[in-house]
């Protein structure tokens, strides 16, 4: 008799739910048309997939076995949950260049094999890419250099 794997039941039944509550939040908002999608249709399906995953990480662990879980990664936890909140909150004052730098510097710490070099390449990377895409790409009206950094 096979055990089943406890933690990836239970991931599975949490991205299900999470899934489920933004499919049923995303029900209120126009749906549009394949042709024109509203507001509404992204989300859903984004949703969707992550109820579909996981099913799919739930239905997988009864069929492999149950593993121990080791210790619990606090510094890349902490690190990686801290960048979007760090992103957000300081968009507006540090502009896009500054708030890109600030969440990517942060997220790159959260390895533990990140040393000072492949986190500057990273972020001087990964920052030109954004500014790239979301600034002259898309033309996001979001400032490349906010107050905070007018001297």
């Amino acid at each position: 008799m096979q055990r089943i794997n406890h933690r990836d039941l239970l991931l599975g039944a949490i991205f299900a739910l999470i899934g489920a509550g933004f499919v049923i939040a995303a029900r209120g908002l126009d749906m549009g048309t394949t042709q024109r999608m509203g507001p509404g249709m992204f989300p859903l399906i984004l949703a969707s997939v992550l109820m579909l995953l996981g099913i799919a990480i739930a239905a997988q662990s009864f069929f492999t076995p149950e593993e121990a879980i080791g210790k619990v990664p606090w510094r890349g936890l902490v690190l990686i949950l801290a960048a979007p909140v760090l992103f957000g909150i300081t968009i507006r004052g540090l502009g896009l260049v500054g708030a890109v730098v600030l969440a990517i510097a942060t997220s790159t710490f959260a390895s533990q094999r990140a040393g000072l070099a492949l986190a500057g390449l990273l972020t001087l990377g990964l920052t030109v890419f954004c500014v790239l895409v979301f600034s002259y790409g898309l033309g996001l009206p979001i400032p490349l250099r906010g107050p905070w950094l007018s001297f």
